[in-house]
């Protein structure tokens, strides 16, 4: 990497690197607000609710489920968004992204007035299709809020990737889908990963549509985000700050994990 001449201490420096510190201490300054406020004691004590257990657990279960489905959307909708360019593709972008500045609620909202159409209402008079107050609806409403920032992972992915091998694999013989899933997708897989990891975080803490949409029913369901709302809504701040800090401390995996996968397999503490 070529030297930069001048100074390497100038006041651009020192601005930006101050606005960065001052960032960082801002939100340290907030996880050690919470870490004060709460205690081990406290933590085993929330835990040991069964109400509570019942909420990790079915949050795990539906952001797995989240998780699954919008990989298997991600991957083809990012592919063809990369590869092909069609009259209303920008549209289609713009369709794409929505939900990404769409206010949550909002979202919650739309899907209830949607399953009060004809085709919502008959789609509820199926036994096993039934989302409005069910555990399947908190998936539905994980994946329309996730989906999105998969796609756009996947797209980012491909557009990387480099599209001379998948038509040299052509030329040699492989089908468009051989080339697809043996040279494209192991191309983009880091990517791919990436955006897996960023959709399963955001799943785990969805909470506005779902009070909406499935409500908060303990034992039912109410998943953390909702566990924590319930707690503060009746003046608990404990509780809610032992479920709160659980739910830190598995974006903070993940974050860790997604900024491992962004620099390519290095070590993330030397990156």
């Amino acid at each position: 990497m070529p030297t930069v001449a001048g100074p390497r201490v100038h006041w651009v420096s020192v601005l930006t690197v101050v606005f960065l510190a001052v960032f960082v201490l801002a939100v340290l300054a907030l996880v050690a607000a919470d870490l004060w406020f709460t205690n081990v004691e406290a933590m085993q004590k929330v835990l040991a609710s069964e109400e509570v257990r019942h909420a990790v657990r079915l949050s795990l279960l539906t952001s797995v489920c989240t998780l699954v489905l919008v990989v298997v959307f991600a991957i083809p909708v990012g592919y063809a968004l990369s590869r092909y360019r069609f009259p209303g593709s920008v549209v289609l972008d713009a369709v794409v992204d929505l939900p990404i500045v769409m206010p949550p609620v909002i979202l919650g909202v739309s899907l209830l007035v949607f399953f009060r159409t004809p085709v919502g209402r008959w789609i509820e008079s199926v036994e096993w299709m039934r989302f409005v107050y069910t555990v399947k609806g908190i998936v539905l409403c994980q994946f329309f809020l996730t989906a999105s920032l998969g796609i756009r992972a996947s797209k980012a992915a491909f557009d990387a990737a480099d599209q001379r091998l998948e038509r040299l694999a052509l030329t040699l013989g492989c089908t468009h889908g051989q080339a697809f899933w043996r040279v494209a997708v192991p191309m983009a897989r880091g990517g791919l990963a990436a955006g897996a990891v960023m959709a399963w975080a955001r799943a785990v803490g969805v909470f506005g549509p779902l009070l909406i949409f499935v409500g908060a029913v303990p034992m039912k369901t109410a998943v953390m985000p909702t566990v924590v709302y319930l707690e503060v809504s009746i003046g608990h701040i404990e509780p809610a700050l032992a479920v709160a800090m659980l739910l830190l401390a598995m974006a903070m995996v993940a974050l860790v994990l997604l900024h491992w996968l962004a620099v390519g397999r290095r070590r993330w503490w030397a990156s």
